[in-house]
């Protein structure tokens, strides 16, 4: 049977994530499996118990949204650690790109049962950050300023504190110039973003990416033109279907690795977490991570 430990941070969504964990820790200790909590004070830490934890042997439970899920994932990458997913965030995409059930029973089952699949990781450098690895994807421009007005959102949760974000960052963006490379060929275009995808989700269920696959070795690469505010707009309701693609102002690519500069300091994210600005390379890491799904 196996011995899990679960990483939860009680000051990021901290009710959420104990009310999450709650209902399935009850099923996986009545199945006679072993389970220890940890409770982390940061990413940074939470990060460092996943891979003590790991080191035991113990299968590592990440409890929260996609910054928790990639924080630990991204620290268990290359290790052999088996991660399993409490989905207990405001977009949970990653969980969303494996299907993993939301009901406790189900996903009880599958942490129980289900064999670890090999999935990619991603590996993030820039000037800021020498190296960090993230498992959903890598965006540079609207939506990354968008993701940080919504993690700063005192008053709005959940799809509210996103949509509000996106109309924020929408009304005072100015078209960038953007160099984007990817496995080194350069394109050159002014527009609103860039986004390197492992999963086709992000941004609270946006399916930026429709034709992602988390376990293909390959960098799905999204990049939006320049466009009116208007069809801008629209543009970003098409997300919820992934019928923007269609657009003729979206590119979709695919590659190994992707470097995204800009003629201007502009934000980029990584799984919800939005720390540094341009440039930035993305590099995927093929089977890198064991994941129960």
């Amino acid at each position: 049977m196996r011995q899990f430990t679960a990483v939860v941070n009680p000051t990021a969504g901290g009710a959420t994530s104990a009310a999450a964990l709650l209902g399935v820790a009850r099923l996986l200790r009545g199945a006679g499996a072993g389970l220890e909590t940890e409770y982390s004070h940061s990413l940074a830490h939470a990060r460092e118990l996943a891979r003590r934890a790991g080191e035991r042997g113990r299968v590592v439970l990440a409890v929260g949204g996609d910054g928790m899920a990639g924080g630990i994932g991204g620290a268990l990458s290359g290790t052999g650690t088996v991660l399993g997913l409490v989905p207990a965030g405001r977009g949970n995409d990653f969980a969303r790109a494996l299907r993993l059930p939301t009901e406790p029973a189900g996903l009880a089952e599958v942490l129980l049962h289900a064999e670890p699949r090999p999935v990619d990781t991603v590996e993030v450098t820039s000037a800021v950050h020498d190296r960090t690895v993230v498992l959903g994807s890598v965006y540079a421009g609207v939506d990354a300023l968008a993701n940080r007005h919504a993690n700063n959102a005192r008053l709005l949760r959940g799809a509210a504190s996103y949509y509000a974000g996106a109309v924020r960052a929408v009304a005072g963006w100015r078209a960038t110039g953007y160099r984007v490379t990817v496995d080194g060929e350069e394109h050159a275009f002014s527009g609103y973003t860039v986004v390197a995808a492992n999963s086709g989700y992000y941004g609270f269920n946006r399916l930026v990416a429709p034709s992602a696959r988390v376990d293909d070795g390959l960098l799905d690469v999204v990049m939006i033109h320049r466009a009116p505010r208007r069809l801008f707009f629209a543009l970003m309701n098409e997300l919820s279907t992934g019928a923007h693609v269609h657009r003729p102002q979206v590119r979709v690519l695919r590659g190994r690795e992707v470097r995204i500069e800009a003629d201007r300091a502009i934000p980029y994210g990584a799984d919800g977490e939005v720390e540094a600005v341009v440039p930035v390379t993305a590099r995927v890491l093929p089977g890198a991570l064991r994941v129960l799904c």
